[in-house]
């Protein structure tokens, strides 16, 4: 009996041992697993965080309501005249070349013309004998109304008398108007030239026929006055408003790199060219030195006058896919909100909005791919904050 005693206690030491190292097994379970879980929520987190973008955001900037508009121009003389033969014949001599500085009334080409003279010299003999014929026919009425008394001569032949000396009267007129009328046309055989300016085209030469009228060929001769030019330029429909009558302009050539010349819109066509969408305006041009040539090409940087300030944002802002161009901006809620807009002009790293933005907006510089409508973004840079600039309403307040 003694002998089988201690494995009893033995057996029971056994299951004491056994059930405190489950119990241990299932706390290290336990414990690995609501580690686990803890690991796995700290990593949803995590990468949830991870998934929300980081974007760096601006504000539109307002510039001064005076902008400029570059465009191309072309250089006329302010008064140009081509010059074309009043009458037929030969030239007989020319005495002004191209670039010769000319005074009103210098006479520069003469054209011989020997069947307009011999016109002239029949037209006055037709005069002289009109003259003889009329001063015989008054004569002779006359000379009836003296025998009237005494009834040799009859009313009827007074009255004829009459009527033949009005009707030679009537052809002296006539001829004398031809006579002056060859007269001016034998003038017209020196070309003279119209005003102060200078001849910058010569299309004849000594011994050229020259037919009367402009139809006929080339002009003869081309004086322009260039002391003051004429600038044309095309404005764009949406900018023609902002063109007005004493606008200022730049004006620069190829010609003189580096250096500009000051102009001054003096007219406008008020209407818009439907074949291009533009409205011609005509700038005011000194050229007193004579340093700028007609016809020539220009770069005009034409000052707009604008009611209010217009907002730029960087050219990275644009959204442009299938629903149309639009730019991302950040809510109060750090969520994107995504708004139309339309562009007035593209300035390279800046665009000038017309219309879809306000100053306060926070606007994403540069929106990552596949961004939506009201998603969740981290602000990680505001550069308007940062560089402590005002937005373009307090521009606005500190010019008032």
């Amino acid at each position: 009996m003694s002998t089988d005693q201690p494995p009893r206690r033995s057996r029971r030491g056994l299951g004491i041992a056994g059930l405190v190292i489950a119990c241990g097994a299932v706390a290290i379970v336990v414990t690995g697993i609501n580690a686990r879980e803890k690991s796995g929520a700290e990593l949803r987190t995590w990468t949830d965080e991870q998934a929300i973008s980081s974007v760096a955001v601006t504000r539109p900037d307002g510039k001064v309501p005076t902008t400029t508009l570059d465009l191309p121009g072309r250089l006329e003389a302010y008064s140009r005249a081509p010059i074309y033969a009043r009458v037929s014949g030969y030239v007989k001599s020319w005495s002004a070349d191209i670039g010769a500085k000319v005074k009103a009334g210098e006479v520069i080409a003469e054209i011989e013309a020997p069947d307009l003279d011999q016109q002239l010299l029949q037209a006055r003999a037709d005069l002289t004998s009109q003259q003889a014929s009329a001063k015989l026919s008054e004569a002779t009425l006359n000379r009836r109304k003296t025998l009237v008394a005494s009834n040799f001569v009859s009313a009827q032949e007074i009255d004829e008398r009459t009527a033949d000396l009005a009707a030679k009267k009537a052809a002296v007129n006539s001829g004398q108007a031809n006579v002056e009328r060859l007269e001016a046309l034998a003038g017209y055989k020196k070309i003279s030239a119209p005003f102060d300016g200078v001849v910058t085209e010569r299309n004849t030469d000594v011994g050229a026929l020259i037919n009367a009228g402009s139809s006929s060929g080339p002009a003869m001769f081309v004086v322009s006055d260039i002391a003051k030019l004429r600038v044309y330029v095309n404005v764009p429909q949406n900018y023609a408003p902002m063109a007005r009558i004493g606008g200022k302009a730049v004006i620069a050539l190829p010609e003189y790199p580096g250096r500009t010349f000051p102009a001054t819109v003096e007219a406008s066509s008020q209407a818009v060219d439907v074949a291009t969408g533009t409205m011609r305006i005509q700038l005011g041009l000194d050229n007193a030195k004579g340093e700028l040539m007609p016809g020539g090409f220009a770069n005009v940087k034409l000052a707009l006058a604008r009611e209010s300030a217009p907002l730029h944002i960087p050219a990275s802002a644009l959204i442009f896919n299938r629903s149309g161009l639009r730019v991302a901006t950040v809510g109060p809620d750090d969520r994107v909100q995504l708004k139309p807009v339309s562009i007035a002009r593209d300035l390279g790293r800046e665009i000038e909005l017309a219309a879809g933005l306000t100053a306060e907006d926070r606007i994403i510089i540069a929106p990552p791919d596949g961004i939506a409508d009201g998603e969740k973004v981290r602000v990680v840079a505001d550069d308007a904050a940062k560089a402590g600039k005002p937005t373009a309403s307090e521009k606005q307040d500190v010019k008032g």
